[in-house]
């Protein structure tokens, strides 16, 4: 039950953009950490020009990534694989060269600290295991 927010400055993103840029993030999420696409949510945001800097200079364009995932349900080379392929989505998909300082984050969530549905991770695996 991924969670994906990416956040585009500096460019305007048409509807294809955002809808390629979700359909990728998702294929990754399936593919390289094996999560369900069907709970896959993905949020394209932008943010203002000049609102954005790296080094104390504005800059334009300018994405981040940020995927949640539940703690533990991935390894560092899994991880590493989805850091890497999602700035090359990035860096295909938007227009113009993104700075260096373009961050792609993997943050893990404990399974009580978030869940879909209104069931928290941890109860889905409690459950899952009593039913064998």
């Amino acid at each position: 039950m991924p969670f994906i927010r990416v956040t585009i400055a500096g460019l305007e993103t048409g509807s294809e953009t955002v809808a390629a840029l979700q359909r990728g993030i998702t294929a990754l999420m399936a593919e390289v950490l094996g999560k369900r696409a069907d709970l896959t949510a993905v949020l394209v945001e932008p943010a203002p020009a000049g609102g954005w800097s790296v080094g104390g200079v504005a800059v334009t364009p300018a994405a981040h990534l940020e995927a949640r995932v539940t703690l533990g349900t991935n390894s560092a080379e899994e991880k590493a694989r989805f850091v890497a392929a999602a700035h090359d989505l990035l860096a295909r998909t938007l227009p113009g060269p993104l700075p260096l300082a373009t961050y792609v984050v993997v943050q893990e969530v404990p399974a009580d600290g978030w869940g879909y549905g209104g069931v928290t991770q941890a109860q889905r695996a409690r459950e899952a295991a009593a039913r064998g």
